[in-house]
């Protein structure tokens, strides 16, 4: 058998995408094989981590992706800031995931019902403007979001603007020296996502 290096990932991107795509569906069908942490496998960690897939996901306590996943320590390599926006901190975590951990599945996961994008909604249309801090991360979504449509009820509008936001962060990680160069190379695929709270299916964008 050949001996897999460190820089090598386990599964491919496509992979990495069946295998979040299968987690998901055993959780909807409540069949979740979520592990016990046994002693063996914390010491199998410690000795480092090769996760499949990057998640940068939203803050939100009712998105776990591990859960939302079914997947296991260790799997996958996870950042969540509220609004699953591209701040230069996450944009290092990314980078590190790439350079060191050499995920070859990146997703960008928002979900229904986002508080941050519809506070950038409020902003938008209203000009709505938040504490100082909120302000700074609702200005990282303003630029991704559609522009109002008066004939769509509010509930339409968010979930138009969450799937909008999601395409906007992706095309800010795409846009990023390192996002270009790793795509040129053909060493990871970016995907985009929405986790429906109400029925906790993952739908992956196209």
């Amino acid at each position: 058998m050949a001996t897999l290096k460190p820089h090598e990932p386990l599964l491919t991107a496509d992979e990495a995408l069946q295998r979040l795509i299968d987690g998901n569906l055993r959780f909807l069908r409540g069949e979740a094989r979520f592990p016990t942490v046994q002693k063996d496998i914390l010491a199998d960690l410690a000795q480092g981590q090769r996760p499949y897939a990057t998640i940068l996901g939203c803050s939100d306590s009712r998105v776990p992706p591990e859960l939302v996943f079914d997947a296991g320590f260790g799997e996958l390599f996870i950042v969540r800031v509220a609004g699953n926006v591209l701040a230069p901190e996450i944009a290092g975590s990314l980078q590190y995931a790439g350079s060191h951990l050499h995920t070859p599945l990146f997703v960008v996961l928002g979900h229904s019902g986002c508080g941050a994008v519809q506070a950038a909604l409020e902003t938008q249309r209203h000009g709505v403007q938040h504490r100082a801090r909120i302000q700074i991360l609702i200005d990282n979504i303003l630029p991704g979001l559609p522009d109002p449509d008066p004939q769509l009820p509010p509930s339409a509008q968010l979930e138009r603007a969450v799937e909008a936001n999601v395409r906007w962060t992706l095309h800010q990680v795409l846009e990023t020296p390192e996002g270009q160069a790793r795509m040129a190379e053909g060493r990871m695929k970016l995907v985009g996502a929405v986790y429906e709270i109400e029925s906790g299916c993952v739908r992956f964008l196209s």
